[in-house]
């Protein structure tokens, strides 16, 4: 597991990380979210021994970072923010002499570059020179040389930043697959990386742990989490929509023709809203219950240490 206590991190009488404290169990697959500048790439660095904290303890495994740093970090898979790697190197190249400095040799060092290579899918770029190669291919790499000693706890900074949907797909798959007997955390500003691939989230916002639950309790901090909204192919009056039992408010958008009626605490108006549109033969293309809107919980949340 990972502990970490009251962990501070300075820069020039500028607090970057501001008293965090938290532990990680395995099987947890942590979003670590904040906007730019929050703090996750300084916390990311800490685990992994990169950078040394202000003050704070981080324990890892029950081994404290700060007397067993070594042991620590064979422990560790770390992709860092862009994913860094010789440019004229190929990717074989590169893993060779990744597995090297990890201390393999022979045919052990042959059995784990061919089995990350097939875990992320590489074998088509395999003696491409790296600076040729795609961000989405880039990323393989660095989340190949994170995975070749088979770590127990992978930790991935910005893994998906800049990627096509595609390839944010595919890399998304390879840490949902390469996540079942690992503690992964993944730091990130892109708030669909959390549903996509997380079971746990921390929201950190000027150094400071703002949020630590699942990503269905932050949905349920939205205040559009269980509210009716419908669109409508044309201008039509949905006056009366607002005025059904059980809705508190309603909010219409006329230029996406949309109409979101807020239910009551405790109240059940799905069925209403739709008798009520079929009876009135509402030009309704779409109906659904909202499952709550991240971004705008996530203003809320970082909004509230800003002011």
């Amino acid at each position: 597991m990972i502990s970490v206590k009251n962990l501070f991190k300075s820069f020039n009488g500028f607090q970057a990380v501001n008293d965090l404290s938290f532990d990680i169990l395995p099987g947890d697959v942590v979003g670590f979210l904040g906007p730019n500048g929050a703090g996750k790439s300084t916390t990311m660095k800490m685990l992994t021994g990169f950078l040394l904290p202000t003050s704070g303890d981080i324990h890892i495994s029950n081994l404290s970072l700060e007397q067993s740093a070594l042991e620590i970090k064979k422990k560790i898979g770390y992709l860092p923010e862009g994913a860094p790697a010789y440019g004229d190197m190929t990717p074989l190249q590169f893993l060779n002499f990744i597995a090297q400095i990890r201390g393999y040799k022979g045919a052990e060092k042959t059995e784990r570059i061919e089995k990350v290579v097939k875990q992320v899918e590489l074998q088509e770029v395999l003696d491409k020179p790296i600076d040729n190669l795609s961000k989405g291919f880039k990323r393989r790499v660095g989340l190949a040389q994170a995975l070749i000693h088979d770590p127990e706890i992978l930790i991935l900074d910005e893994p998906t930043d800049g990627l096509d949907p595609n390839q944010k797909h595919q890399v998304r798959e390879l840490i949902k697959n390469v996540s079942k007997d690992k503690i992964v955390i993944i730091s990130t500003h892109i708030l669909e990386e959390i549903t996509a691939v997380c079971n746990r989230v921390m929201i950190i916002s000027k150094g400071k742990l703002l949020f630590d639950d699942t990503p269905e309790a932050l949905n349920r901090r939205s205040k559009y989490y269980g509210a009716v909204t419908l669109h409508f192919s044309y201008r039509a009056d949905a006056s009366e929509l607002g005025e059904l039992e059980g809705v508190a408010t309603m909010e219409e958008d006329f230029a996406t023709g949309r109409v979101t009626l807020f239910p009551k605490p405790g109240a059940e108006i799905l069925h209403l809203v739709t008798a009520h549109a079929q009876r009135c033969k509402l030009p309704v293309d779409s109906l659904f219950v909202e499952q709550g809107r991240l971004d705008q919980v996530f203003r809320e949340i970082t909004q509230e240490v800003s002011a």
